[in-house]
């Protein structure tokens, strides 16, 4: 059954996790506990699976594989997979935008030349850096029809230099790709019909 609240949050129950629960052989976790725990516990060990495997290679690799602006991207593959701002276009392509604007802010203000160390403090350089790489991704993504939150956090993590080589780029592209792919691969088992691409659009009411 449908999990709910008062706030009307959960009004609509996640019935792809049930309907995955029971194909893993695992109804008696639906008979003893309430749907709204099964669901916590469904984000919960996509959410540690997934992030625990790129970390592991930026481990191996000595890489960031693992950056912050992940855990909200992977926060809403697992909570809202099929939500406009979850679709693998969006996700992809939103944090190759904060990417690319957090890059251009940085090089811009002269970062390039400064500290390399963000912890030395922000000074103006770094203020007009933050500020025109947000400005910058906002206007992309609104200019592009491509609507992903976490990408914003993306941006002002290179645009403030804590990660800002093109090398650091390339890979934090490419954990977002494999973040998607997990969460294709996820969504798809518990018989999502998650999109390979972009999420069908429907019109709002």
């Amino acid at each position: 059954m449908p999990a709910k609240s008062k706030s009307g949050l959960f009004d609509i129950g996640p019935e792809h996790v049930f309907n995955l629960v029971k194909r893993l052989r695992l109804g008696w976790l639906l008979r003893h506990f309430p749907p709204l725990l099964v669901w916590t516990l469904y984000v919960f060990v996509n959410g540690f699976l997934t992030i625990a495997l790129l970390a592991v290679l930026a481990l191996i690799t000595r890489t960031p594989f693992v950056f912050p602006s992940l855990g909200p991207t992977a926060y809403l593959f697992f909570f809202s997979p099929l939500g406009e701002s979850s679709s693998p276009r969006n996700a992809i392509l939103g944090h190759a935008i904060g990417l690319v604007c957090g890059y251009g802010a940085f090089l811009f203000a002269g970062l390039k030349y400064g500290s390399p160390n963000f912890h030395d403090g922000v000074y103006w350089p770094r203020v007009l850096a933050a500020a025109l790489s947000l400005a910058f991704t906002g206007a992309f993504m609104v200019l592009l029809r491509i609507n992903h939150p976490p990408a914003g956090a993306t941006t002002l993590i290179v645009s403030l230099g804590i990660l800002s080589t093109p090398y650091y780029l390339l890979v934090i592209e490419v954990a977002v790709v494999l973040l998607t792919a997990q969460a294709f691969l996820i969504n798809r088992l518990a018989g999502l019909p998650y999109p390979i691409w972009q999420t069908i659009r429907t019109p709002e009411p």
